[in-house]
């Protein structure tokens, strides 16, 4: 994996700002669910409270433009916890939900380091065209647009693997209850880079908070040992890229000239929620995430994520933009059959950016063949006998 393979790209010194609060100031626009208490479970180390301002697309608005959420997403959520000991944090993602939850599925969707959400904003569009019926949940980590703080109001700045996967797991129990979902759907992990490994790690060792409802995972383009190779040029990475931007177009066409994002309408659809206003008020845009401020926790990011992986529960996916990505633990692994493997050279780190579509179409084709409310097993023999029949 390049070193380009673990970060989108950032250097704004500054910490990152959380995003704009929805004002609710049109009763049409918001629906406010406040005061919503959540009772103490294993999917959370802390008892938290938590109450839910949930965004839609208002008809009195102007038309929305062709990068905006509402294109890809029919709810935009700010989920509010109190995670215990003076941390508050105010989550941020997106969600159409599956149209049967009982049957789902829910893909549910994490971002690499220095993305967003938005990144699965055309690959939730093309999942929906293949199965109308499906739900796709895209998670924003803290400093990326989901914000935590500490009681003195500072940001927390804890991006070790464990805290970023409890997030995870907080955001879609937050989901659930906020949607008033009786149960969570049946789901799909998916992550990208630094969220592969967090959806690993979920799999792995958080897998009974999710109980039944986890049916498999899939990973893109992230593999233990050239990550971890990879680490040594973060800092070059970081220092080479532009500090701002005049505008978001110019910003647009850097990723798409630098080949970063392959896609002009994935590019239009995630880059702009990259960014943030510079301080200096000169009109220019800088990174809405400060990466080298994660720097400590790079290494604990990747280490001991071939062997996770191919221990998690569930059905295991692996899409890749080159075989040369594979470490040995894998390839032994995907010779013996733990996991599907599939290679997209089309396409540069960002696969599901890139070719959409077709990562679509991998998701839907891994998620059908695991479906197990689709599988017809044959009648125990016990049965047979009881039927009179021979065995």
């Amino acid at each position: 994996m390049p070193s380009s393979s673990l970060l989108h790209q950032t250097l704004n010194p500054a910490a990152p700002p959380p995003r704009p609060r929805p004002r609710a100031l049109k009763p049409d626009i918001l629906d406010i669910d406040s005061d919503r208490s959540s009772s103490s479970d294993s999917a959370s180390s802390a008892s938290s409270t938590a109450s839910v301002i949930t965004v839609r697309p208002s008809s009195r608005e102007a038309a929305a433009g062709p990068s905006s959420w509402t294109q890809y997403f029919e709810r935009e959520l700010w989920l509010e916890q109190d995670l215990g000991h003076g941390v508050k944090a105010v989550y941020h993602a997106y969600v159409t939900p599956p149209r049967d939850v009982r049957k789902g599925p829910l893909f549910v969707c994490h971002h690499g380091a220095g993305a967003s959400g938005l990144s699965f904003a055309v690959l939730a569009r093309e999942i929906r065209g293949l199965m109308p019926g499906a739900g796709v949940l895209a998670l924003e980590a803290r400093g990326h647009g989901s914000s935590v703080t500490g009681s003195d109001g500072q940001e927390v700045a804890d991006y070790s693997l464990e805290t970023l996967t409890m997030d995870a797991l907080n955001m879609v129990m937050a989901t659930s209850k906020a949607l008033d979902w009786p149960s969570l759907p049946p789901l799909l992990l998916i992550g990208h880079s630094l969220g592969g490994a967090i959806m690993t790690t979920l799999a792995t060792t958080h897998w009974r908070a999710l109980g039944a409802a986890l049916v498999g995972y899939a990973v893109l383009d992230v593999v233990e040992g050239s990550a971890l190779e990879a680490l040594s040029h973060m800092k070059t990475y970081l220092s080479s890229r532009p500090r701002s931007f005049p505008s978001i177009a110019e910003a647009v066409d850097w990723h798409l000239r630098s080949r970063t994002i392959r896609l002009r309408e994935s590019a239009e659809a995630s880059v702009p929620s990259l960014l943030v206003r510079s301080p200096s008020r000169s009109g220019s845009f800088t990174w809405r995430t400060d990466l080298s401020t994660t720097s400590s926790a790079w290494e604990g990011w990747f280490q001991g994520m071939s062997s996770k992986f191919l221990t998690g529960r569930g059905a295991k996916l692996l899409i890749l933009a080159g075989t040369d990505r594979l470490d040995k633990e894998l390839m032994i692994g995907q010779m013996q059959g733990k996991f599907q493997l599939v290679v997209l050279p089309e396409a540069g780190h960002f696969v599901h950016e890139d070719v959409p579509a077709k990562a679509a179409g991998l998701l839907v084709e891994f998620w059908k063949r695991n479906d197990r409310s689709a599988m017809v097993l044959p009648p125990k023999v016990s049965e047979l006998l009881a039927m009179g029949k021979k065995v």
